[in-house]
């Protein structure tokens, strides 16, 4: 048989189209990030400027400064990257969610992750480089200017990816954004300026050939020094082959350790390469291979709760309201009196009844006898209410609730069920009712939200007009108080991580 059945494929684009598909959503993702944009783009000007004017037209034998800026202004590129931490933890839920769905691949995902960001870094380059270069004034030639460019947009792309890394590898954005922060003062302090390479301790001499900022600086540095306005002995009336036995370059150069072969150069737009692709791989093997799915439990006690409302906690909105609640308590300088209709009910309260319920299954020793497991059981369930229903194990709690719901569909049933003083059909009860048993039968690929609209479109009739239908997925959400995670995914990747109290 499995001869002529076609076998279906694990994604169903290929790599090329989804990759396509992918990096087409990532891009409007971060052009619809309208205020990002502005307030990156005001920063990068302003800094640039404000290098540009402090430091215009330095004096190339002044090192020190010379190399403070190209270190500076790696070093605030490098920074800016952060700002990317929160957004990519943010979306790793929703990168969990259609992975295990098969809608994207991880490696689709990391390349457009990676290509969605390569516009705003060449940007950055442009602007930010050309400013600080020609204002700074660096050697002018194209050759030197281009190379610049180039080596700071490798950096910046390395950082986009280390970045990323982290928002992978790290449990949340509360973890990631310290370990980040953290890991960028590292680079800062073993790229070579800080801390010259001849007196970094052997033991963290590996962070100096891992760090970004330290091929890029190194590479910079030489393809200026050793340019040919600055590879001579003499220059503004000091012979540096005589005094120090090096050109005058060279010389310069070796008071930060850096090498002075143009070699270095092209070695260090290779390894800024392969940096980067470092990153994208390891971030690609964690989300991958290791994911942070199971959801948080937090453990409120009646003592957290009357502090929180005594210190006066703003409240949490959910994703979709855009409005503000005040923090309990607080006065506000402005009243505004709004004109605002009460809210009705879109459906009629049903109150559940039943009478001398009786059920009884065959036994399983003889066949011809019947055990019988409820015995005239009477009651009634008020709406707006709960009610509890309590009793030892075994007692018939569950196979109570099973013939009230229909659920039973084995052994004889006797007795009356009615809804509203009208007797229940099985249909009528699956239509007015929600039966939530003591299992876990949620999908983990919808939010909560979702998983209450499809089930309101699916138990209520079609001449129910949709907008009912949501008002009554409201009204749910807000008599479970889960108006504030109703935009979370469904926590229910462990077995009966939802079970009924």
């Amino acid at each position: 048989m499995s001869d002529f059945m076609m076998p279906t494929p694990e994604f169903q684009q290929t790599f090329v189209e989804n990759a396509i598909t992918v990096t087409r959503r990532q891009m409007l993702v971060a052009i619809r990030n309208k205020a990002f944009i502005r307030v990156r783009g005001f920063m990068v000007i302003v800094i640039a400027l404000l290098y540009g004017s402090l430091f215009y037209q330095l004096e190339p034998t002044n090192v020190q400064v010379t190399m403070g800026v190209l270190f500076q202004s790696l070093f605030f590129l490098g920074l800016g990257q952060y700002a990317q931490v929160p957004g990519y933890c943010s979306i790793r839920a929703i990168f969990y969610k259609q992975r295990r769905a098969n809608y994207i691949r991880t490696s689709a995902y990391v390349l457009a992750c990676s290509a969605s960001q390569i516009p705003w870094a060449l940007g950055e380059t442009i602007v930010f480089g050309s400013l600080v270069y020609w204002m700074c004034g660096f050697v002018a030639t194209v050759a030197s200017f281009l190379l610049y460019e180039l080596l700071i947009f490798q950096t910046l792309m390395a950082f986009a990816a280390w970045y990323f890394f982290m928002a992978a590898v790290t449990p949340d954005m509360h973890i990631a954004k310290p370990v980040s922060m953290m890991s960028i003062f590292t680079f800062v302090a073993f790229a070579g300026f800080v801390i010259p390479k001849n007196q970094i301790p052997d033991y963290f001499i590996w962070i100096y050939w891992m760090d970004p900022i330290a091929w890029c600086l190194r590479a910079v540095a030489v393809s200026q020094y050793q340019s040919t306005a600055f590879d001579v002995c003499e220059y503004a009336g000091v012979n540096y082959c005589t005094q120090y036995e090096m050109k005058m370059g060279e010389y310069f150069l070796s008071l930060y350790d850096v090498p002075s072969s143009e070699n270095w150069v092209w070695i260090g737009i290779v390894a800024l390469f392969a940096i980067y692709a470092a990153f994208m791989v390891l971030g690609w093997a964690v989300l991958e291979y290791k994911r942070y799915e199971s959801p948080e439990h937090v453990t409120m006690t009646d003592d957290n709760t009357e502090s929180m409302a005594q210190e006066g906690y703003l409240l949490a909105t959910t994703p979709t309201s855009g409005r503000k609640t005040p923090a309990m308590g607080a006065q506000t300088d402005e009243t505004v009196i709004l004109n605002v209709k009460a809210a009705t009910k879109k459906f009629e309260p049903v109150v559940i009844a039943f009478q001398d319920l009786w059920y009884s299954v065959p036994d399983p020793h003889d066949p011809k006898e019947s055990l019988t497991l409820l015995k005239g059981i009477s009651g009634y369930a008020m709406p707006g209410s709960i009610t509890a229903l309590m009793g030892s194990t075994g007692a018939g709690k569950t196979t109570l609730m099973d013939v009230i719901a229909g659920r039973k569909t084995g052994g004889t049933i006797q007795g009356k069920i009615t809804l509203n003083g009208y007797e229940a059909s099985d249909l009528a009860i699956r239509r007015c009712t929600g039966y939530c048993e003591q299992m876990d039968i949620h999908s983990d690929a919808s939010t909560i939200r979702e998983a209450l609209v499809f089930s309101a479109f699916l138990r209520q009739d079609s001449s129910v007009p949709d907008s009912q239908k949501y008002d009554s997925v409201e009204e749910c959400l807000e008599l479970l108080d889960l108006q504030s995670v109703a935009d979370e995914i469904v926590p229910s990747r462990r077995p009966a991580s939802i079970v009924p109290g």
